[in-house]
């Protein structure tokens, strides 16, 4: 029988208090899911509370069947071996201690009917073309593609009743993220995949988003959540419209009301001082009006606290506003300005033949090619991070560059502090003002970085480096999607198009490179 996932009242909260998420209560069917939400909203944390890497503030998660788990960032401290990245560093000590004469029954238990283990791994570390790698090589060595591709063969070989896979696409290249569509079709038992890749969530049977109202289940995949998800908000935003005009006419009316009220109340204290009433009665009449005009007045003010919260609630509802990124006056490149220069360019690793480009005006590329090609190490090299092996670089522009882990750096910074490392001259309301349209706002703009989500630790790499003091004139851009969530990610496609400077971006995102207007001609490195 299929393994069910099921979460009873699931709680949890943050280190400062804030609940992340409170009561879920959901079951998820044993097929292949695609969890989706906005960045902040609780997913990775999600993630990792099925997977037993964390403890719920209340509730529980209920799974009758074995669990494998691949998390978003997969660094070499957490993950210091191939067989810990794999997830088989417990089953493969648990053969050694058995190799050695253990009898303990925990380490039978664990290893199960995988007694060939070893084997399995080795296959498949050949098949990736990861040949000069064993069980026992330490991953620091190794570029995220390595990582990400060792991770998921773990996965494979699990032979779990479950796999929850945060954000899997991360890193890997078009031929890696088919090969990954084509294990996500044949996998048995139940997924759920973490990810904000509109392509791979075309190959799910169900979406369930995660949003400050809890989980809701889509049936279908990308494309008909979207679909739906749009015919949704159209009906929220005009119930919206139409509680917020029902909320003014029950004003106008209650206002009316207190009107005619107020003019009755005193044309019958004139009448009674007209018709020589004693002042006892007067004093009888005016206290009964008193006390209907408060009954009136408390009557008043529930019916609009009613109101108000059927607002709240119908806007609750409803998709914020798309976020915006301010663009730097100073960006724009004039055609025809010579950007940069390189001139039989050879890398210190990667492609081994030489690179020849000029980039002049505003153009706009794609750097493409598969993992362990070089395109991180070109922008690195651009970036002034690396030194080339040989050849003639020159830049002439201002060069803002984020890398695949930015934001990661200073984790005790907040927001606002590495948007005024940046630029020390614009008042921190006015930072505040700009990463609040980020989604930034209130307290997350204060707290140490380390506490975002990945996409919101982006997110303000990005505005730092857009909103400094000398803002770029060539953005380099590595894998700028891979923490981002949908919302955000459209949100960015919309600035990059804005953008009026020169552009090099690596990403296997094709959506997304399809979005930001790029030049047909990009540059792309072999191995």
């Amino acid at each position: 029988m299929p393994a069910l996932l099921q979460l009873d009242r699931l709680s949890f909260a943050l280190p400062d208090g804030r609940a992340l998420f409170s009561d879920l209560q959901f079951s998820f069917a044993p097929q292949r899911i695609g969890l989706v939400g906005d960045n902040g909203v609780g997913k990775s944390v999600l993630a990792r509370l099925l997977a037993g890497r964390a403890q719920p503030s209340s509730g529980a998660v209920r799974c009758d069947g074995s669990m494998h788990y691949v998390a978003q960032e997969l660094d070499p401290e957490r993950y210091p071996t191939v067989a810990a990245l794999a997830g088989m560093d417990d089953l493969l000590a648990a053969l050694a201690r058995i190799a050695a004469g253990s009898i303990d029954e925990a380490d039978y238990t664990l290893v199960g009917e995988r007694w060939d283990a070893h084997a399995r791994l080795r296959q498949a570390l050949d098949a990736l073309d990861l040949r000069q790698l064993d069980a026992d090589t330490p991953t620091a060595s190794l570029s995220g593609g390595e990582r990400q591709r060792i991770a998921l063969q773990g996965a494979w070989l699990s032979q779990a009743d479950w796999l929850v896979l945060d954000e899997p696409s991360n890193h890997l290249d078009a031929h890696q993220r088919a090969r990954l569509v084509a294990q996500l079709a044949r996998w048995p038992g139940g997924l759920l995949l973490i990810s904000h890749d509109r392509g791979l969530l075309e190959h799910v049977d169900a979406i369930v988003e995660l949003s400050p109202q809890g989980l809701r289940s889509y049936g279908g995949n990308y494309a008909l959540y979207a679909q739906q998800r749009a015919l949704e908000q159209a009906g929220f935003a005009a119930a919206l419209q139409a509680e917020k005009a029902g909320a003014k006419r029950e004003q106008r009316e209650a206002q009316q009301h207190a009107e005619r009220q107020q003019r009755r109340v005193g044309r019958g204290e004139r009448e009674g001082r007209e018709g020589n009433q004693s002042k006892l009665l007067l004093g009888a009449r005016k206290d009964n009006s008193q006390d209907s005009q408060g009954k009136l007045r408390v009557r008043a003010q529930e019916a609009q606290q009613a109101r108000q919260q059927r607002v709240m609630d119908a806007s609750a509802r409803c998709v914020p506003e798309t976020e915006r990124l301010l663009l730097a006056p100073g960006s724009p490149v004039p055609n025809g300005k010579l950007i940069l220069e390189l001139r039989d360019l050879v890398l210190p690793h990667g492609q081994a033949h030489a690179i020849k480009l000029v980039l002049s005006g505003p153009r706009r590329l794609a750097v493409t090619g598969d993992n362990g090609s070089g395109k991180s190490t070109l922008l690195r090299v651009i970036a002034g991070q690396l030194a080339p092996a040989s050849g003639e670089l020159r830049c002439h522009a201002q060069v803002a560059w984020l890398d695949q882990h930015a934001g990661l750096q200073d984790g005790e910074c907040s927001a606002v502090q590495r948007l005024q490392a940046r630029n020390s001259i614009v008042p921190e309301g006015e930072l505040r003002t700009r990463l609040a349209l980020l989604g930034i706002a209130g307290a997350r703009a204060t707290m140490p970085s380390r506490l975002l989500s990945g996409g919101e630790r982006m997110k303000v790499a990005l505005a730092a480096e857009l909103y400094a003091q000398a803002p770029p004139q060539l953005l380099l851009l590595d894998e700028p999607d891979n923490h981002l969530d949908l919302a955000s990610l459209q949100a960015l496609e919309q600035m990059l198009r804005q953008y009026q400077g020169a552009l090099l971006v690596v990403s296997h995102d094709q959506a997304f490179l399809k979005a930001i207007n790029l030049d047909p001609e990009g540059l792309t490195l072999q191995k």
